[in-house]
């Protein structure tokens, strides 16, 4: 049995969204920059997919800006965020992302911004308080704080911290890459000046994500060299990921609450499982927590094991079975996660990562289950 428990890092592609895409590889190849016709039916699907991106998180399409993924969208709103607006001041969490962390910190050793980091607790929680101390003596900062943690799936209030950014007229981005096509995200009502998304974390394409940007917090543009995305991206657009991502999104309304459903009865019996099957089993932050943490994700702390040590993912893969993660610290075999570290996860123990998506069944919990038993030597 193949098992794929690896869907906070990508997902598998809806035969939907394929369709799709497919005549803009076949039929539709004009480049949209061009008067002629080839290049004005193009143009005219970009900014149909740009309207519907729009129209599903009430925002306008003058706010939607399709990027290369996440990662580039974050780093366009970080660094000409602070450009733009002259911030001499950042904030952030040490359980970002590399796309927001190392942005930040390159930021910071340029002598752009001074830098600072958020308290968080061993749970992953943020300490908001210390956010206003911080925004209180360092008004109109920039405020990068993620929706939800990739690795743990703590959820982050962005409407608390949207308003403390607000009282202190700072620029709130939020990576919102592991939430968006999972949750709703009502944009005219949410107080955040900036969020992205990566099609391939809701079933698009690799290579296509999109970048709001509030209408009255406007940017300069990180990429130069054509007037494509209303002046704010150079290049030709990525037609086949632009179709592909409003394709997915879309989607991914249609039915959110039948898809969360199902993601959290297999997320449930995951849990309810290893906490019968394996003793000693724990769990990272607060990713055993229904309500407060992405219901896609799981990360699983599992007992010291010199059989296992540093081999873990290896040897469950040897099972057919694809997950992800690591331990607070580095290993020969896996990389030291700077998450688990930041919330003093214990070192002797290796951490998995199974992030589940719509596909996902229960069979392959029970699967999964019984060849950790084996791995750990339960006997059953």
């Amino acid at each position: 049995m193949r098992v794929y428990f690896d869907n906070a890092a990508t997902t598998a592609m809806d035969d939907r969204v394929i369709a799709a895409m497919l005549p803009f590889m076949k039929e539709h190849y004009g480049n949209p920059s061009s008067v002629h016709s080839h290049g004005r039916e193009v143009r005219t699907a970009i900014e149909r997919s740009r309207k519907k991106v729009a129209e599903l998180l009430n925002a306008t399409p003058a706010e939607i800006f399709f990027t290369s993924g996440g990662t580039e969208a974050d780093n366009t709103a970080i660094v000409c965020g602070i450009q733009t607006h002259g911030i001499q001041h950042a904030i952030t969490s040490p359980l970002e992302h590399h796309a927001v962390l190392h942005t930040l910190e390159e930021c910071a050793k340029k002598g752009m911004v001074k830098l600072s980091l958020l308290e968080v607790n061993d749970q992953g929680d943020i300490n908001l308080d210390h956010l206003q101390d911080l925004l209180r003596a360092n008004p109109k900062s920039l405020v990068s704080v993620m929706h939800a943690n990739n690795e743990i799936g703590n959820i982050n209030d962005l409407t608390a911290i949207g308003n403390l950014a607000r009282e202190y007229d700072a620029f709130f981005h939020s990576d919102t890459v592991q939430t968006m096509g999972h949750y709703v995200h009502d944009l005219k009502n949410l107080p955040v000046d900036a969020i992205v998304a990566g099609g391939h974390k809701f079933h698009g394409p690799k290579g296509s994500g999109f970048l709001y940007v509030k209408k009255d917090k406007k940017i300069t543009p990180f990429i130069y060299g054509g007037a494509q995305e209303r002046n704010m991206r150079g290049g030709t657009e990525n037609v086949i990921g632009i179709i592909g991502i409003a394709k997915a999104l879309e989607i991914a309304y249609e039915d959110m609450d039948g898809h969360r459903k199902h993601v959290e009865d297999i997320k449930s019996r995951f849990i309810e499982k290893l906490k019968a099957d394996i003793p000693g089993v724990e769990f990272n932050g607060l990713s055993a927590e229904m309500d407060k943490s992405l219901y896609t994700v799981l990360n699983v702390s599992l007992p010291p094991s010199e059989e296992n040590g540093g081999m873990l993912l290896f040897n469950l893969d040897l099972h057919g079975i694809s997950a992800s993660g690591g331990s607070a610290c580095s290993s020969g075999a896996t990389v030291g996660s700077h998450v688990l570290r930041a919330i003093g996860a214990k070192a002797d123990r290796d951490s998995v990562r199974f992030s589940f998506s719509r596909f996902n069944t229960v069979e392959e919990v029970d699967y999964t289950v019984e060849k950790l038993k084996e791995l750990y030597g339960v006997i059953a």
